[in-house]
Parts: C-alpha cells; structure tokens; sequence
C-alpha cells in the first residue's frame, strides 16, 4: 500500500481514467461503421483503435488531437474497405463534448482535493478538454495536454513539461492512469510512483491502448478505490 501522507500533487490522465472513453468511442465508431455495413466485435474495434491512435501520434511532425483523431476514422475505413467522408473524420473528435466522466470520479475528485494538489496531464487537445472541464465539476490545479507539449504520452517531453509546472520533487507526485503504456511505464521511468486504474474493458488490462506489462504501485479498479486508499491516511497539503 502506498503512503500517501509522501505526495502533495496527483497528476491525472483523463480518458480512460476519469472518463469513459471506451463508451465514447464506441458511441461515435459504430454508427460509422453500420453506414458503410461493416461490424467489429468490442475487443476488436478497441485494439484496432489503439493502433491506429498510436501510429498517428507517432507521426511527425506533430498532429494535433483532432487531426490523431480524423486519422483513426481513416484508418478504420483503409482496414475494413470504406472511405470515410469529411463529416465522419470530425464526427469522432466532436464525440469528445459528450463523452461523459465514469459513476465515481467527481465525488473521488472531491475527495482526493480535500488533500492534494490536482493536475490533468492528458494526449488532447486545449479546446476539447476545455469541453470535458464541466463535467468534471472541480477546478484542476493545472491542465497539461499534448498539444501545449507537442508531445503524447509515453513521450518524455510532455513528462518534462509536467514536472516543470507541478513543482514538487518526484518524490511528492504520483501520477495516476488507465493506461499502462502511456502513463505507468514513463511515470515509472523517470522515477514517480504509480497508481493504475485498470477499469473494467471487454479487452482487460489494455482497453483502448496498447497492451504493456508493469508493475504499478498500487492498483484499482476505480478512482473511488484510490479516494478511499488516500483517506486512509491523514494527509495535509
């Protein structure tokens, strides 16, 4: 078990960990592909959206989250034999306004800022997660993104852009994520101690993202699990 009286600042991921991405992306995935009369298991469609999110934030130069996003609808269209119109790119980042936060993460998020310092460091866009901050219902500390670093997760550069902002030793953050791919394994990597939220998925372990293995230090199945974990301990800011 962590000792959370040792951490000042929790950094955050965002889709996936305090949003239900999967059920967005669900949302504005099929009824494309029921257009063009294609049809993918769950399992099958969240893999292939984790490849092809990955590829293109791997491209150079940039791409901004909306462009990642277009990229992916593409993608899906070249694999399964349809070309996506104009209207269906955008169709998935303007999902991104309706995607909505899982049952227990504002009152975690209350809970937890009783204590702590809260940060978003998230793979978005400025103006898309500016459409989820409502839902969200608490004023972040901070909001880091991809596009203010030029740089996605698991890269180094938006790690380095967030250590500069929270301004706290590494010993005092501890970085929180769905995913262990873009946020446990580089967390770990430059020395911050780790809680992975591993949320219910048809593809357990990885939903979204790409398959990894790690050892984080402390694992849950919801932000709730880690609020009440931290109450345990009488923590001051």
């Amino acid at each position: 078990m962590l000792d959370f009286s040792k951490f000042s600042v929790l950094t955050f991921d965002c889709y996936g960990t305090i949003i239900d991405w999967e059920s967005g992306i669900f949302s504005a995935l099929q009824p494309i592909l029921a257009a063009h009369d294609r049809k993918v298991d769950d399992v099958t469609l969240l893999q292939t959206y984790s490849e092809l999110e990955l590829e293109a934030e791997q491209q150079e130069p940039f791409l901004s989250y909306h462009e990642v996003l277009a990229s992916v609808v593409r993608g899906f269209g070249k694999k399964l034999g349809f070309t996506a119109t104009e209207s269906e790119q955008r169709s998935l980042a303007e999902s991104i306004a309706h995607w909505h936060p899982f049952a227990d993460s504002v009152g975690a998020l209350r809970k937890l800022k009783e204590h702590f310092k809260l940060v978003i460091m998230s793979n978005i866009d400025d103006d898309l997660f500016a459409q989820t901050a409502p839902k969200l219902e608490i004023r972040f500390d901070d909001v880091i993104t991809a596009q203010q670093a030029r740089c996605y997760k698991p890269g180094k550069s938006i790690f380095e852009l967030a250590e500069r902002r929270v301004g706290v030793s590494r010993e005092r953050w501890l970085h929180v994520g769905q995913s262990l791919y873009h946020d446990v394994i580089p967390a770990q990597a430059i020395g911050l101690a780790t809680v992975w939220v591993n949320r219910p998925s048809p593809r357990a372990g990885a939903g979204a993202t790409k398959a990894a293995k790690a050892a984080p230090d402390l694992e849950v199945s919801s932000l709730k699990q880690l609020a009440d974990a931290a109450s345990v301990f009488s923590v001051t800011r």
